[in-house]
């Protein structure tokens, strides 16, 4: 398969992608600066892809651990091969497998950090991709939402983090599924494409066992206006020091 090499202009992170197929979006690097990494922390990211989340948190942060799960062999490849392009295999693991099957994967409540970002539609809705890297990225080929969450809930500690990025419009739908699995709403943050649009994407963060009561904080705006141009907390995002 073709392969480019981009430099994604955050602390000198390369990232190799398909050409053509499934290739990172803006989401990861919100939800990477949107989640509640600490120093110490051991994190896992759930639908790994090429690997984009692990590494970026390894480099907003000290955290010694992370893992990343991808089910689909060539992406999970793709990944370790990200790993080591950026010499990070002493803290970031890439492990292949179905998250459906995490009980056979890692072990439980051992995590303080999970972040995902899922397939956002389910199969029954919009066209899916003939490209299958970029179908399993979009559409709930390979688990759905509840399959994200039970997975984290299993990889949680006690009062550990599990941070999330995810259609707005489904949100009743993943803030339901996270109390049921015992994961508390505790933050949110909605994504708008600009001021005066409805908000497309949802930021949420929850804690396991965690008490009752939910901070809804000051919404984010991708675009300046009515062009493409970021506005400057998103292209501060670009700009953070590494730590």
């Amino acid at each position: 398969m073709n392969e480019t090499i981009d430099d994604l202009s955050i602390g000198g992170l390369k990232l190799m992608q398909a050409a053509k197929g499934y290739r990172f979006s803006l989401d990861p690097i919100l939800l990477a600066h949107f989640a509640d990494i600490r120093e110490h922390d051991s994190v896992v990211d759930l639908g790994s892809g090429s690997g984009i989340l692990p590494l970026l948190l390894a480099r907003l942060s000290a955290a010694p651990k992370l893992v990343g799960i991808e089910l689909q062999p060539q992406l999970a490849e793709r990944a370790e091969r990200n790993v080591a392009l950026n010499g990070l295999q002493e803290r970031v693991k890439i492990v292949q497998g179905d998250l459906r099957r995490i009980r056979q994967l890692l072990p439980p409540a051992q995590t303080d950090l999970v972040v995902t970002n899922p397939p956002y539609r389910k199969t029954e809705t919009g066209r899916v991709a003939p490209d299958n890297e970029r179908a399993a990225a979009r559409h709930e080929l390979a688990g759905g939402l509840d399959d994200f969450v039970a997975a984290a809930a299993w990889l949680l500690k006690n009062a550990g983090r599990f941070a999330i990025i995810f259609l707005a419009e489904r949100l009743p739908e993943l803030l339901s599924l996270m109390a049921t699995r015992g994961i508390e709403p505790k933050r949110l943050r909605m994504i708008h494409p600009r001021q005066q649009e409805a908000a497309k994407m949802v930021l949420v963060e929850g804690r396991k066992a965690g008490r009752p009561g939910l901070t809804v904080v000051p919404p984010l705006y991708v675009y300046r206006g009515p062009g493409r141009d970021y506005t400057d907390e998103v292209l501060s995002m670009y700009e953070s020091p590494i730590r």
